[in-house]
């Protein structure tokens, strides 16, 4: 079994945001003395793919009423990162989540988008590989064969970020395109190495018994990973919609970590088919989660730093991603989860 975070493919979806209407209160209500209830607005978000026990915090917020009580009746829309990334740039959308290599790829390509909440403190793809493979830094991959969805995405901004650090390039391994095969491929040793999420391929091999060593771009670069993304008009026009969503998105993540087994049945409520025979390998990409979405120390919760973002924009125009360094300060902002 496989789980997927995301395929990132460019496709042209034309998604709309609907507002809900309140409709006027009876005269006889409108006349007591009992106080109205707040009027919700409805708030459609991107996510990743489909639906997945990896998006519990919303599946979250959303029952324990977090969303509900910030004056939010948020809705969960599943397609593809740079499709959402494109309709929150012209403002068909107002919020999805994304990762920060894609922020940077947005503001190239003249898309106003900007990052408003941290949500992974850790960027989740790692190159894995089996344990007597003995390959546990970057410079042991030189060589060997490694293998890759494609050249596209968080994957490839992860290899590209991890052989960096060894002074390596792309010439210096051989590199396979695999499809979302990474599980299957290196269990079959069809492969030495492959890029994956860190829950999805690791986690499934740990499942079967077979230890693996991973190598994480976190331990040689910082590029801030997913977490809320919306738009400068959006910012500038309705921040207290921004601030909502950002506070209760916040609050279904803590209570996430901080109760994860009634989490993990709610998410299984939401996503039922990863309950049944699925449960015991659904629990584990969940737990495998929840070290990503923990707060690093001495970090605000939500925020980000500017030099991370420095180095993520250093990084894509060093390797060709995109023409120029983009400035960091027009990628994020902390206006909602901290005082600047």
């Amino acid at each position: 079994m496989k789980f997927r975070t995301r395929t990132l493919i460019f496709l042209t979806l034309i998604l709309g945001l609907a507002l809900s209407a309140c409709a006027p209160l009876p005269a006889q209500l409108a006349a007591s003395d009992e106080p109205a209830a707040p009027a919700s607005e409805s708030v459609k978000l991107g996510l990743g793919f489909i639906p997945s026990i990896q998006f519990a915090p919303y599946y979250v917020g959303i029952e324990k009423g977090f969303f509900q009580d910030a004056g939010i009746e948020l809705e969960l829309s599943y397609g593809f990162e740079n499709d959402y990334l494109k309709l929150v740039g012209i403002d068909e959308y107002q919020f999805m989540v994304g990762s920060g290599d894609q922020v940077v790829l947005g503001r190239a390509q003249g898309l106003p988008v900007r990052y408003v909440l941290n949500w992974y403190t850790r960027f989740p793809v790692v190159i894995f590989s089996k344990a007597d493979r003995a390959i546990t830094q970057p410079a042991e991959l030189a060589d060997k064969t490694v293998g890759i969805p494609g050249a596209f995405g968080a994957s490839y901004v992860a290899l590209r970020g991890i052989l960096e650090a060894a002074g390596l390039t792309e010439q210096d391994i051989r590199l396979e395109s695999i499809g979302f095969t990474q599980a299957a491929a290196v269990s079959e040793d069809k492969v030495d190495a492959a890029v994956d999420y860190a829950v999805n391929g690791p986690v499934v091999l740990a499942l079967a018994g077979t230890p693996t060593n991973q190598i994480a771009l976190d331990d040689y670069l910082v590029i801030p990973a997913n977490g809320l993304v919306t738009n400068e008009k959006t910012i500038a026009e309705r921040p207290e919609l921004v601030q909502a969503l950002v506070r209760a998105t916040q609050q279904a993540i803590a209570y996430t970590l901080a109760n994860p087994d009634e989490a993990f049945a709610i998410a299984l409520k939401a996503v039922p088919e990863a309950g049944g025979d699925n449960e015991a390998a659904s629990r584990a990409v969940f737990d495998a989660s929840l070290a990503f979405w923990a707060p690093r120390a001495g970090q605000t919760p939500g925020a980000t730093e500017e030099a991370d973002w420095q180095a993520a924009a250093a990084f894509m125009q060093r390797i060709g991603l995109v023409d120029s360094v983009v400035p960091a300060d027009s990628l994020f902002t902390n206006q909602f989860v901290a005082n600047e």
